[in-house]
């Protein structure tokens, strides 16, 4: 008999490993008798109501979605006794699942969570394995208890980080290894060949995102602010100021001394130079950056060279 599976998740990378899932489910011999996701929230600039994306899918493949504003309801408690499921699968759901929750599918509530665990717990695990200069990320299948993100492991895999990885490649690299593995994991859980880890060593938190992030601070290094316009591309971006109109930093190369034909280490953090048709230079608290693409205010995303066309930039002037 079908095992019965309940799905939460919420954003588009829990929508791509419940397709793949839901792809699976002959395979994995289950019935998906649900999926659980955030209420539908106002977006955009007419402020329409918009599902989530997986609502989305969930629709698409007539599965029944439940929208608790809080699992811990009492209200959604009764539903989810009713619903009976022996698996629950999470994948960035966006709420923690009290005990009640937790304690009643006979083979566990999982969690997908996409980074090295016990390393980046918490709410923006890809990114802040760039930002942080990591060589390695991956996908972690976990039983979850009432901490965040702090049960024991089912499965992990990993993948090396590119020279050039961004936050945004990175999310659609694990986005597609995750369903990978957490069908993995499935198998193993069914066939009762989970050998549990728990998690021990060195651990941090990957804390939320949110725009004010992604102000360079040019006291910062070179190689650390690089990392910064990877990790945060495309969302929510990085940005400085310039005569006072936003510019937003979306490519940035780190520089080596070889490279200048004018002397920095004179320069203040921020101080624009070697300004010619092509490219510009800014210092920071250790080594220089060459800006790439960029997005001035109220204009469009473009290379440098067409930047400079239409917009003066001399030697001297100051990122803020």
């Amino acid at each position: 008999m079908s095992k019965r599976v309940l799905f939460m998740g919420t954003p588009e990378i829990a929508a791509i490993i419940f397709e793949k899932l839901i792809a699976a489910k002959d395979e994995l011999d289950i019935e998906i008798i649900g999926a659980v996701t955030q209420p539908d929230k106002p977006k955009g600039r007419g402020m329409e109501m918009k599902f989530s994306e997986v609502k989305e899918v969930a629709l698409k493949n007539n599965i029944p979605v439940y929208q608790p504003v809080k699992v811990k309801e009492e209200e959604f408690i009764k539903v989810y006794e009713e619903l009976a499921p022996e698996l629950v699968i999470v994948a960035a759901f966006g709420q923690i699942l009290p005990k009640k929750v937790l304690d009643l599918p006979k083979y566990g509530c999982i969690n997908v969570h996409t980074s090295l665990l016990p390393m980046y717990r918490g709410a923006a695990p890809i990114q802040w394995a760039v930002i942080d200069g990591q060589k390695y990320s991956g996908v972690t299948i976990m039983y979850m208890n009432e901490g965040l993100d702090t049960g024991d492991i089912i499965l992990q895999e990993k993948i090396e980080l590119a020279a050039d990885e961004t936050g945004g490649s990175l999310y659609d690299k694990l986005a597609a290894m995750g369903g990978d593995v957490l069908i993995k994991a499935v198998v193993q859980i069914f066939a009762g060949r989970v050998n549990r880890i728990p998690q021990e060593g060195e651990t941090c938190y990957a804390k939320m995102l949110n725009k004010e992030l992604g102000h360079i601070d040019y006291k910062k290094s070179a190689v650390e602010i690089e990392r910064l316009v990877r990790g945060l591309f495309p969302w929510p971006g990085t940005f400085s100021f310039i005569n006072g109109k936003t510019l937003k930093i979306k490519k940035v190369r780190v520089v080596h001394n070889s490279e200048l034909s004018v002397e920095n280490s004179e320069l203040k953090p921020g101080e624009i130079f070697n300004v010619t048709k092509k490219s510009f230079f800014v210092n920071t608290g250790d080594g220089a950056l060459e800006i790439t693409r960029l997005q001035l205010e109220g204009k469009k995303e473009m290379d440098t060279e067409s930047f400079l066309r239409g917009y003066k930039i001399e030697n001297g002037n100051m990122l803020e």
